[in-house]
């Protein structure tokens, strides 16, 4: 039955990436974790395939529109790529299971995951509730601006790509705001532009976990991949109606409620 809620949670993470642009990735990981019986650092390549596949089908959509900004995506990319291909083949490969001992708290991979996690969906959270209305007002006074400021977005490639690499979230709560105040893109513009790039980190990164070994279940991942895809259609589909930003604040309370939950299950509940 839980398994159940979880296809429907897949729905759920595609639509919200394509209405939004990101945001619907960090729900990924404790999905399969919590629903799905994943164990946590399997689901992370888990995510990067699912993300990056409903990705790419929502940044065709608005590629179509012309609402994909290449120039901006590649020089994002740039660092990004290389960082979340690294992680993922030499970082993650590396951490012993057992990293140390607090009292009778076993400080395991799993659980370094998942608590990099949780306080990644915290930031997450804080970011999409209070920042949304700046970078809105931003991207809507200077729509046409041209001028990059390389080193921010450089910085925020190299820092997503690091982040997407060790935790599986796309990072497009980082993205859009790194485009809208470094490329000064309009919002809709950074919402395309965000799609592709996070399809291309969690792809490449997803590589990483292929060249290094990870066993991967096939059917299981494609049949979850199956239902995301069908709510990122949906989403690319309804966010021609319906502003994406004002949903963010919404989503935030709602990721900000899971990840104190994960925080407090894992770190004083679970191993106690």
């Amino acid at each position: 039955m839980v398994h159940y809620f979880g296809y429907f949670a897949a729905i759920f993470i595609g639509l919200s990436l394509g209405i939004m642009g990101g945001g619907g990735s960090i729900l990924t990981v404790p999905v399969l974790v919590y629903l799905m019986g994943v164990s946590p650092v399997l689901s992370t390549a888990y995510s990067l395939f699912v993300v990056g596949s409903t990705s790419v089908v929502g940044a065709s959509g608005y590629f179509r529109r012309g609402l994909v900004s290449l120039r901006t995506a590649i020089v994002f990319l740039a660092p990004s790529l290389l960082a979340v291909f690294l992680v993922r083949k030499k970082l993650m490969p590396a951490i012993p299971h057992e990293l140390f001992r607090v009292g009778g708290l076993v400080f395991t991979k799993d659980l370094l995951v998942l608590v990099a996690f949780a306080g990644l969906m915290v930031v997450a959270a804080v970011s999409m509730i209070r920042s949304q209305q700046v970078a809105e007002a931003i991207a809507e006074e200077r729509p046409h601006q041209s001028r990059f400021n390389y080193p921010l977005i450089l910085g925020i490639g190299l820092v997503v790509g690091t982040l997407t690499g060790f935790v599986g979230a796309g990072g497009g709560f980082l993205i859009i705001p790194g485009l809208v105040l470094g490329a000064r893109l309009p919002m809709k513009l950074a919402v395309g532009t965000s799609l592709a790039i996070i399809a291309l980190n969690s792809l490449i990164g997803f590589t990483g976990d292929l060249s290094a070994g990870v066993p991967i279940a096939w059917p299981f991942l494609l049949g979850f991949l199956a239902f995301a895809l069908g709510g990122i259609v949906l989403g690319t589909y309804l966010a021609r109606f319906i502003p994406g930003a004002k949903l963010k604040p919404a989503f935030g309370w709602f990721t900000l409620a899971m990840g104190t939950f994960i925080l407090a299950k894992e770190l004083l509940f679970h191993h106690a």
